[in-house]
């Protein structure tokens, strides 16, 4: 399983993949916006720091416009993956830039349906959003497994891409339903290491070394 970081700052990017969890990035006009920096200057530098897939997000909602967007970004680096909204003029924008060998992630995918369509569309990833989902009462992970399923029976090339993760919970049910990537903010990330039978094995050691040592 690949675990992308769901990030646009770069000192925390940077410091989950000297930790080895970076596989990829997942950044959103409104994670850019928060780093106070231009869209261009933070993608770019991200891309130095992952040789990963690192998706950036078009802001237009036109298919050609779409495109033209698209086609930009990808220049910016080899491992940008134009990050598309799941809308009608999107899918033809996915299948312009498939043809085109450019990289897509759609996203704000909340059926199965819409994960189909995505994938017929030739994206190569998509992005269904777990959290979105069960805020509003639903079960975000049922509909990650039926994607998973449909795909698999399909033998669709687009990867699962679960998005919207809130919590550890989200990624060991991922992990079990078998999605092929889980982007995961770096707090997540950070929250996955630690229990409390671990610390207190540690303190345990710690603490029988000195007496070992006469201290």
């Amino acid at each position: 399983m690949k675990f992308f970081i769901d990030s646009a700052d770069v000192n925390e990017i940077r410091a989950a993949n000297e930790r080895g969890w970076v596989d990829g990035v997942t950044t959103n006009p409104t994670l850019v916006a928060k780093s106070g920096r231009s869209f261009e200057d933070v993608i770019k530098e991200i891309c130095t720091i992952t040789t990963g897939p690192v998706s950036a997000e078009v802001i237009s909602l036109k298919a050609d416009e779409m495109v033209k967007e698209g086609v930009a970004l990808a220049k910016w680096a080899d491992n940008v993956v134009v990050k598309i909204p799941m809308c009608e003029d999107g899918m033809i924008a996915v299948k312009k830039l498939t043809a085109e060998g450019i990289k897509t992630n759609v996203t704000l995918v909340f059926t199965p349906m819409q994960a189909i369509l995505a994938a017929k569309a030739g994206a190569t990833m998509v992005s269904p959003f777990v959290g979105r989902l069960d805020d509003i009462g639903n079960d975000g992970m049922a509909m990650v497994n039926d994607v998973v399923q449909i795909y698999r029976n399909y033998d669709f090339a687009t990867e699962v891409l679960v998005a919207s993760v809130r919590g550890p919970l989200h990624l060991q049910q991922a992990a079990l339903i078998g999605a092929d990537i889980a982007t995961i903010p770096y707090k997540v990330m950070q929250q996955m290491t630690g229990h409390p039978l671990t610390t207190k094995g540690i303190d345990m050691f710690l603490a029988d070394w000195n007496k070992a040592k006469g201290q």
